[in-house]
């Protein structure tokens, strides 16, 4: 291990960089403003692809131009906004069939704040702890109402749940003490309780990449998603590489279809895609004939 010694480049002389190691760039004026606006190492990751083997050389293939890499960079846009939209309603969906599901079988409108709805006492009051700091800081209207209009020293679930993150409601999920609950939230979505937990993760995690602007579309995942044993609805009949985008996307689909079985993910992928059909598909983890699953059809 070494000090970091690279110096400060302007994006002028980032430019000359590029420039020296190959990179077609007609209008410099134009590159520096972009380096400027979206930043150089932002920018490096969608260079990569472009690079000859040894890429450790930083060498690009002959050919390639600036704007090669602004259009992979635009695609990895638009495919986030795609998919932070479609995860939103997927979201909306779970967190509501945990909320409801477990308030009509337990029969406790104010279940997220009893201490027997979860497996144990120390969960229970980390999650006391991450609720009053959530509700002490909110000022939205419907709590600000409540405080005002009822002794309840919290509102009811459907309340409270509007307010805490979705990975903090999955959390409450995994840790509730009546498994008959866990089994009919998961059922609402025609699979069983672990496999919910571990593509709402892939989701969560996704979603988060798209919310911080970071790259999607070759990403290779952190976390490995679960296969499905038994599920209601249709599915690929061949398993690529779960660590790629492409499984993220199925698993999103897979959970629109159980939702909305009308959803347009499949045209709107299409879409994307026709226009930027320089993007190489496979390393997103698509196979070839994608569309032609049943789960996409």
């Amino acid at each position: 291990m070494v000090p970091y010694s690279k110096p400060y480049k302007t994006a002028s002389d980032l430019v000359t960089l590029l420039q020296a190691r190959g990179l077609a760039i007609s209008d410099t004026l134009r590159a520096e403003r972009y380096i400027s606006n979206i930043g150089y190492y932002r920018l490096s990751a969608y260079m990569f692809p472009f690079l000859l083997l040894p890429k450790t050389n930083h060498k690009f293939k002959v050919g390639v131009s600036f704007d090669n890499v602004l259009d992979l960079y635009r695609f990895d846009k638009k495919l986030r906004v795609l998919i932070f939209n479609e995860v939103e309603k997927v979201e909306i969906a779970v967190r509501e069939a945990i909320v409801n599901v477990t308030a009509e079988m337990s029969g406790d409108k104010f279940w997220i704040t009893s201490p027997s709805s979860y497996k144990s006492g120390a969960f229970f009051k980390s999650t006391m702890e991450k609720i009053d700091t959530e509700y002490n800081r909110s000022t939205e209207d419907f709590i600000e109402h409540f405080k005002k209009t009822y002794s309840d020293p919290y509102p009811p679930a459907w309340i409270l749940a509007e307010i805490l993150p979705m990975g903090n409601l999955m959390q409450l999920f995994r840790n509730l003490s009546d498994q008959r609950i866990r089994k009919a939230i998961a059922h609402k979505f025609g699979m069983q309780a672990p496999l919910l937990e571990s593509w709402m993760t892939t989701l969560t995690l996704t979603r988060n990449a798209c919310c911080h602007h970071s790259r999607v579309w070759n990403k290779v995942n952190a976390i490995l998603p679960a296969s499905p044993k038994k599920i209601s609805g249709p599915w690929i009949s061949t398993i690529p590489d779960q660590r790629r985008v492409y499984y993220n996307l199925c698993i999103l689909r897979y959970f629109l279809i159980q939702i909305a079985p009308s959803n347009d993910l499949t045209n709107k992928l299409k879409e994307l895609f026709a226009k930027f059909p320089q993007i190489d598909l496979s390393a997103m983890g698509f196979p070839d004939d994608w569309d032609n699953e049943p789960l996409w059809k």
